[in-house]
């Protein structure tokens, strides 16, 4: 998990078994204060899907995550740095306030870039800490520094 060792049970261990190994393309910045996640991928798309799996592999190891629901979730901004700070904090509310919806896997369908709106679907399961470690339970996007670059 990205440089942090976590003593998994026997059963997290049987789920991370059962599934590929997830593809990380993110790391973890330090930072004084906040949380910083650097993501990557081979289209902006990935690179927003990657964001949203480290932002919820911060809170637990999301290879324990069984895929056994889906969960839609559409987001919109008037840039495409808003755009990263609502689809983060749309993410955010399924699992915080909504139904405790823990992703294996977000994939991007679709970014209108002329509307700044984005689609996306994540397969998961509610979260359980019995199930799921905890790594950290308290988080929020904040506004600091985002910047979205497309090479």
């Amino acid at each position: 998990m990205n440089d942090r060792e976590l003593d998994l049970t026997e059963a997290q261990k049987a789920i991370k078994s059962k599934y590929p190994p997830i593809t990380k393309k993110y790391e973890y910045l330090d930072h004084t204060a906040d949380v910083q996640i650097h993501s990557w991928g081979d289209s902006l798309e990935e690179a927003f899907e990657q964001c949203a799996m480290g932002m919820f592999g911060y809170m637990t190891d999301t290879e324990t995550v069984e895929p056994t629901d889906t969960i839609e979730v559409d987001s919109e901004g008037d840039d495409m740095e808003s755009l990263l700070f609502h689809f983060l904090d749309d993410w955010l509310f399924k699992f915080s306030a909504d139904t405790f919806f823990i992703p294996r896997e977000v994939k991007v369908l679709n970014i209108d870039r002329m509307r700044w709106k984005i689609r996306s679907i994540g397969w998961g399961e509610e979260f359980n800490i019995n199930k799921h470690p905890q790594v950290r339970s308290h988080l929020s996007v904040a506004e600091t520094t985002r910047t979205v670059l497309c090479i």
